[in-house]
């Protein structure tokens, strides 16, 4: 069983019941849009609002416990936050998996041959996976 709380605190986070909860779920389902977590939250806390929700994820953000996923054309996911890996979206179901890539080669070379100074990368790989393909 893994210690939340502990991550939490380590991560300089309060360990309320709200947060303990919500990171079950994003550790349960990988990648959730905020209206599913909020779907999944009131029945737990039947009088929880989306603020609340709102409010802890971007406290979660700014605390680097969880990251967003920014999947185009689609709602943003957010997940724990985890070793540097990238993204797969499913462009008929929306399935997104983490993959593995490396992507110093293409930093270096795009902060070799450009002005920016570049602090972060997100890629995101769109196509259909295996069950679509064969839908």
């Amino acid at each position: 069983m893994i210690n939340y709380t502990d991550i939490l605190r380590q991560h300089n986070l309060k360990a309320t019941p709200q947060r303990l909860a919500i990171t079950d779920v994003l550790y349960v389902q990988g990648h959730i849009t905020i209206e599913s977590l909020y779907k999944v939250m009131v029945k737990k806390f039947n009088s929880i609002s989306l603020a609340t929700i709102y409010k802890n994820i971007n406290l979660m953000l700014e605390n680097s416990f969880i990251q967003e996923v920014k999947i185009p054309h689609a709602k943003s996911v957010y997940e724990l936050t985890k070793e540097n890996h990238s993204h797969f979206a499913c462009e008929k179901c929306g399935e997104i998996q983490d993959i593995i890539i490396d992507l110093d080669n293409i930093i270096n070379e795009v902060a070799r041959t450009n002005t920016f100074k570049i602090n972060s990368s997100d890629l995101v790989l769109s196509g259909l996976c295996k069950n679509c393909q064969q839908n």
